[in-house]
Order: structure tokens, then sequence, then C-alpha cells
């Protein structure tokens, strides 16, 4: 909603900006889209290698974190 806000307010000082900002926002996303993915992935690589180091302190009955 803020981010709304605030493109009306850059809609009413600038509206060339403003139109260039709604038509470029797309691409922006779509352009930034692999590297989210890409994030995704090594974060669940980081995730399966965490628990297989975490496995045998589990297995011995460690403390259990909640």
């Amino acid at each position: 909603m803020l981010s709304f806000i605030l493109w009306l307010v850059l809609l009413f000082f600038c509206w060339p900006l403003a139109l260039l900002a709604l038509v470029l926002y797309p691409l922006v996303w779509l352009v930034l889209l692999p590297f989210r993915l890409i994030g995704i992935g090594v974060d669940a690589v980081f995730e399966t290698l965490r628990a297989i180091v975490l496995l045998p302190a589990r297995v011995l009955g460690g403390p259990r974190r909640s």
C-alpha cells in the first residue's frame, strides 16, 4: 500500500517518470527472477548440509530447538 501511495506522489510530481517506472517494473522483476531462484537453490543446499552435519547430534539426543 505504501509503495502505491509513493507511486501516486511520483505521478503527481513527475508523471513521465512514474509511467516509466510502471512500464519498467515488470521487466526488472523478470530480469531478477533467475537470481531469486538461484538464491532459493543455494539456501536449500545449505539447509541440507546443516541437517546432515547436525544429524548425529539429533540421533544421540542432543538438546531440542523450538
